[in-house]
C-alpha cells in the first residue's frame, strides 16, 4: 500500500513544501527511512513507531519504507512526526488516504502519542496558504499562532488519538493542550476576539528622563532617519534609559512588518501563545558575554539570532567595549545589507536583520576622560580602550553623542517631561516624508541614501557650499564623514520642516560627527 501526506520545513523565515510518501510491501520486515535525513529525523522511526504502540497500534510485520521529498534537501527539525505517523496509517488502511492527504501536517510526538508544539508554525502556515493550501493539522499549543494567517482553516491535536479519531470521520472539538497534553489550557475566545499580545506590560517613557536635553534631541534625530547611534559619557549619564526608550519613539509597524517579524519570533519559538502579530518594535539588548551565533545567529539549527530579533526595532549594545572584538565587528556587514547570510556546512539561510543599532560606552575604563581631575587612566590605557571600538565599524554609526553627567537640579526638577507619543508624532512626519521623498528608490530612510545620489537629495546652496568646505578641512574629514554629516543634516532639516538644507542644520549634524574624532581621531 501506498499514500501520500504533505509537511513543511522552515528554511530561514521561508518555508519548504516536503512530501511523505509511505510504501508498505511484502519482504523482510523492516523501517526505512530515505531522502537526505538529520539525525533528529531519522529518529522520528522510533518516535512514530512507540506513539503508534501507545495508541494501539501496531505496524504490519512488512518491509516500510518512508521518503521525504525532494531529496536533495537536507530535512532537519521533528515537525515531521505527525505527517508520517498519518502516511502510515493511511497506507495500513486506517484511515482514508484521500481525506488524509487533504491537508498539510506538523508537530512532534512523544511516546506517549502527545502531539507537542514546534518552532516555526507561522512562516510554514502564512507561505503554504499563499501556494493554495487551505487545511492545517498542527499541534494544538501552535493552533492560534497558525491562526495569525486568516485565510487557513486550522485545527489543533493534543494527542495522536484526537487526529486519528478525526480522520476517521468523528466531529473535531477544539481544544487547546497545555505542556504536552497533560495540562488544559485557557478555553478559546470566541471567534475575532483575541485579546492583544502587548497588553500586558507598559512601556517606558520619555516622560520619566530628566534632563539630558541633549541626548534627548539626539534620540529624536536619529530615530527619525533611522541614524546608528553611539553615547559616550560616564557611569549614570542616562544612556541606558535613553537607548530603552528608542522603540517607543519609532512610528507603528505596518501589517507587512509585523508578519516578517512574527515570523523570525516563530522560528526561534519565541511567539508563545500570542494571539495577534507581534505589534510592539522590539528592543533586545543582549549582555555583552553573548556568543558570536547568539548575536547574528547560527548554531546547529541555523537559528535567527538577536541581531534579527531586532528586525524593524532597536539593537542596544550596552557597554560596547566589553564585547568581543570579534563578535562585534560582525555586525558591520548586516549594517550596510540589513539582511544576514549564515553560511554553514549544514547549510545556508537568511534572515533580515534591518534594525537601528544604539550602542553606548564608558569613555575610558574608570569611565570619567576627559575629566582629568578623575580620570586615572593612562594614555596607553586610554588607547588599548578605544582601540576595543575599530574605525570600520565607527563609520557605520552616523552619530556619536557624548553623554554628560546628570545635575541634581535636572534629576530633582519639576519641569513636565516631553513623552514617547509627543516625540513619535514627529518622527513619524518624519517617516512619512522620507517615504514619499524616496517612494521606488530601493531606500526609505535618509541613513541609507547611496553616495551616488547624495547631492541629488542633499543638495547645498551657496552659503552652504562655503560652510561645508571650511567644516571639511577644519575636521579633516573623509568622504565617508562628509556623507554622514549630509545625510543628518537632512533628517534635521526635515525635522525643521525645511526643503533645503541650511547652515543651522549643517551645524547640528557636523557637531554630532565632532565628537568620535575627539576620541578616535589619533587611532
Amino acid at each position: 500500500m501506498y499514500s501520500t501526506t504533505m509537511t513543511s520545513m522552515p528554511v530561514g523565515i521561508r518555508a519548504v513544501p516536503i512530501r511523505v510518501e509511505v510504501d508498505i510491501s511484502a519482504g523482510m520486515p523492516a523501517f526505512e527511512m530515505v531522502g537526505f535525513l538529520a539525525s533528529e529525523v531519522r529518529e522520528a522511526r522510533e518516535r512514530v513507531r512507540t506513539a503508534l504502540h501507545n495508541c494501539g497500534i501496531a505496524l504490519p510485520a512488512k518491509r516500510i519504507t518512508v521518503n521525504l521529498s525532494p531529496a536533495n534537501i537536507r530535512k532537519s527539525g521533528t515537525g515531521f512526526d505527525v505527517a508520517i505517523a498519518v502516511a502510515l496509517l493511511a497506507a495500513m488502511g486506517l484511515v482514508d488516504g484521500e481525506r488524509a492527504a487533504d491537508a498539510l501536517y506538523v508537530g512532534e510526538l512523544n511516546l506517549r502519542g502527545d502531539i507537542l508544539p514546534v518552532s516555526g508554525v507561522l512562516p510554514i502556515v502564512s507561505d503554504a496558504a499563499a501556494d493554495g493550501t487551505r487545511r492545517f493539522v498542527v499541534p494544538a499549543e501552535n493552533m492560534w499562532e497558525a491562526r495569525l494567517v486568516q485565510t487557513a482553516e486550522i485545527r489543533g491535536f493534543s494527542s495522536l488519538t484526537e487526529l486519528l479519531g478525526f480522520l476517521r470521520g468523528e466531529p473535531y472539538t477544539e481544544t487547546e493542550a497545555g505542556s504536552a497534553g497533560d495540562k488544559p489550557c485557557a478555553e478559546p475566545e470566541a471567534a475575532g476576539e483575541m485579546p492583544h499580545e502587548d497588553s500586558e506590560a507598559p512601556e517606558a517613557d520619555f516622560s520619566e528622563v530628566n534632563g539630558q536635553a541633549y541626548l534627548r534631541r539626539v534620540a529624536e534625530v536619529a530615530a527619525s532617519g533611522m541614524h546608528n547611534l553611539l553615547m559616550i559619557g560616564p557611569p549614570g549619564a542616562g544612556k541606558t534609559m535613553i537607548a530603552e526608550r528608542m522603540a517607543t519613539i519609532l512610528p507603528p509597524l505596518v501589517r507587512e512588518e509585523r508578519l516578517e517579524l512574527s515570523k523570525i519570533y516563530s522560528v526561534r519559538g519565541m511567539l508563545g501563545k500570542r494571539r495577534d502579530l507581534i505589534a510592539r518594535r522590539p528592543f533586545r539588548s543582549p549582555h555583552h558575554t553573548a556568543s558570536l551565533a547568539g548575536l547574528v545567529g547560527g548554531g546547529k539549527d541555523l537559528r535567527p539570532g538577536e541581531i534579527s530579533l531586532a528586525h524593524k526595532g532597536v539593537l542596544f549594545l550596552d557597554e560596547l567595549t566589553e564585547f568581543e572584538k570579534s563578535t562585534v565587528e560582525t555586525l558591520r556587514q548586516p549594517l550596510e545589507e540589513h539582511e544576514i547570510h549564515l553560511v554553514r556546512a549544514a547549510g545556508s539561510v537568511s534572515y533580515p536583520s534591518d534594525f537601528l543599532l544604539v550602542a553606548a560606552m564608558n569613555p575610558c575604563n574608570c569611565g570619567y576622560y576627559p575629566d582629568l581631575q578623575r580620570c586615572c587612566c593612562t594614555p596607553a590605557m586610554l588607547r588599548r580602550y578605544i582601540g576595543r571600538v575599530s574605525k570600520p565599524l565607527l563609520d557605520r554609526i552616523d552619530i556619536c553623542a557624548e553623554a554628560p553627567a546628570v545635575t541634581y537640579r535636572e534629576l530633582a526638577g519639576k519641569a513636565k517631561n516631553e513623552s514617547s507619543a509627543d516625540i513619535r508624532s514627529r518622527v513619524q512626519e518624519c517617516h512619512e516624508l522620507q517615504l514619499a521623498r524616496y517612494q521606488g528608490q530601493g531606500f526609505c530612510h535618509n541613513s541609507r541614501i547611496p553616495a551616488a545620489q547624495i547631492a541629488d537629495y542633499c543638495a547645498l546652496g551657496e552659503k552652504e557650499e562655503r560652510y561645508m568646505e571650511q567644516v571639511f578641512g577644519a575636521r579633516s574629514m573623509t568622504a565617508r564623514s562628509y556623507h554622514k554629516v549630509l545625510r543628518v543634516a537632512r533628517t534635521v532639516a526635515d525635522l525643521d520642516h525645511s526643503d533645503p538644507i541650511k547652515i543651522r542644520h549643517l551645524s547640528e549634524a557636523a557637531c554630532y560627527f565632532g565628537f568620535d574624532e575627539k576620541f578616535w581621531g589619533g587611532m
